[in-house]
Parts: structure tokens; sequence; C-alpha cells
């Protein structure tokens, strides 16, 4: 008899425990913060899809102005960084380098298409064409991955930042996390627009 009241006394008190987490906001802050690890996971794969076109890239653009040295190696260098960053998103330091290594790329490889402009025969190569193809399509998954990274971001810290589910963030060590910033990547990263075909500068000798 003693054992049946126990277990129905324990019954009582984790249903009792259950509803007052639920009203406390703590599954709203689970919710939320699996919502914040899945953007940044989409981020992340996306700015790896931009790094492993690079080498493809960098190859073709070599076979035609492998005189630009200069502008080559510093596609490959900014990948070579950006493969060295171990971030972790909840750490404004490691964040911070991280968002400076990608801005870094996105740069290089701007310098590195409006290089292709001079070089008629180089525009005119089908497997470059495809790859800028790839990169601009690329660039267009990053900015709407980083987006929602954003939003989701905002949702989760403004949940736990809002009474009484502060006080629950609280218990359970769920602080505030830092936000992804781009700046000016976005007008950095983004390719120009090529016209392919159209007369080009004769490259400087």
């Amino acid at each position: 008899m003693l054992e049946r009241i126990t277990l129905r006394l324990a019954a009582v008190i984790a249903l009792v425990a259950t509803l007052a987490l639920g009203g406390c906001g703590y599954n709203d802050i689970q919710s939320r913060d699996e919502q914040t690890k899945s953007a940044w996971s989409e981020v992340i794969n996306q700015y790896q899809r931009r790094a492993d076109l690079i080498p493809n890239l960098v190859n073709t653009v070599k076979g035609y102005a492998a005189q630009e040295r200069d502008v080559l190696t510093a596609v490959t260098e900014a990948r070579s960084r950006v493969g060295q960053v171990q971030v972790n998103p909840s750490d404004p330091a490691s964040l911070k380098q991280f968002e400076d290594a990608q801005r870094g790329m996105g740069s290089a490889l701007s310098r590195l298409l409006v290089v292709a402009e001079n070089y008629p025969q180089l525009k005119s190569d089908a497997n470059f064409r495809d790859l800028q193809a790839q990169l601009e399509g690329t660039e267009n998954r990053i900015t709407v991955a980083r987006k929602r990274y954003i939003e989701a971001i905002q949702q989760y810290n403004t949940l736990v930042r809002q009474f009484p589910v502060n006080l629950t963030a609280m218990v359970f060590s769920y602080q505030v996390k830092p936000q992804f910033t781009v700046e000016n990547e976005a007008a950095i990263a983004k390719p120009p627009t090529v016209e392919f075909g159209a007369p080009a500068p004769t490259p400087a000798k």
C-alpha cells in the first residue's frame, strides 16, 4: 500500500514538475536553442560549399592567367585561413575570428573574378562559367543561411531575456548568444556580374 502511494506521489510530482517547466518557458528555450544550432549548421555547410569550389576555380584561372600570382595566392591563403578557424558560435571572440576569415575569403574571391574580366578566353571557358555560376548560387545560399541564423539568434535571445523565462534560463545556465555580424561582407563577397562575350580590356604587359 505504501509503495503504491509513493509511486502515485512520484508521478504527481513529475507531472507538476513537467507542467511547471513548460509554464516557465523551459521547453521553449529548448526549442529555440535547437533552432539556432540547426541554423548554424546550415551556415557552416554553405561556407564549406564555397570553400570546396576554390581549388577548381583557382586551377581554372591559373590555366589562362598564371601570371596573376598575387591574386591566386591570396585566394588560396584566404581559404587556408578559413580552414584553420575552429569556430565556437557561443564564443564572441571565436565567432569574430570566423567572420573575419570568411570576409577575407569573400574579398579575395571578388578580386579573382575581377581579374578574370581581363582574359576573354578564360571568361568563355565552359568550366569557368560553370564554377562562377556555382559560386554565385552558393553566395545566395550563404546569404539566406546567415539571415535565418541571425533571426534564430534574435528569437532565442529575446526569449531568454523575457520574464519569467529569464529566471528559468538563469537556473539552467542558458545565456544570451552572440549575434553573427556580416558588416560589408555581402557586398564584398557578391561576385561581379560578368557579361560573357563582351569586349574586355587588354591586360597590361
